[in-house]
């Protein structure tokens, strides 16, 4: 019988609830401005022309109040000397074990709002495709990269 993996302990910076709350928060006023924009339809429905943009605007705070904090706590991420493992997930928690000796690169990758928040994703690739790890700080994705990337090259070379 073997042993099970222990559960992944790396958590990411809380600086990444700051970034996941202020692109959610972009993807709600979106949608909010969508839902003001087809709000003259409501007449139509027999619906005051007020509420879905209010129905909008409450689910959309309640989201980005909770679901980032939510996210954040879920996941965790450990780099060891044989596999890369990865935890994360909202309403479904998912594992995954990335093998060091498939991984055949490594980016890391910093876009406009995560560098407002000095973060960074790290990207594993193998054969099968891409595994992200979101939002690290960057000195912390630099390293994180530097070290995949020397267990790779070492497992290639046994």
């Amino acid at each position: 019988m073997t042993d099970a993996l222990p559960e992944p302990e790396e958590r990411l910076p809380e600086a990444a609830i700051g970034l996941w709350r202020l692109v959610l928060g972009l993807w709600c006023l979106g949608l909010l401005i969508a839902s003001l924009a087809v709000a003259p339809l409501a007449d139509d429905l027999g619906m005051p022309a007020w509420l879905l943009p209010l129905v909008v605007a409450g689910a959309g705070a309640a989201a980005v109040v909770v679901i980032p904090r939510l996210r954040w706590r879920r996941w965790r991420y450990d780099v060891r000397d044989d596999e890369i493992d990865l935890r994360a997930g909202l309403w479904t928690i998912r594992r995954t074990l990335v093998p060091i000796r498939r991984v055949q690169h490594v980016d890391t990758e910093s876009g406009l709002l995560q560098a407002f928040f000095d973060l960074a994703s790290v990207t594993f690739h193998t054969a099968a495709g891409a595994t992200e790890i979101p939002a690290l700080r960057r000195a912390e994705a630099e390293r994180v990269r530097s070290q995949v990337a020397e267990l790779a090259r070492t497992r290639d070379d046994v």
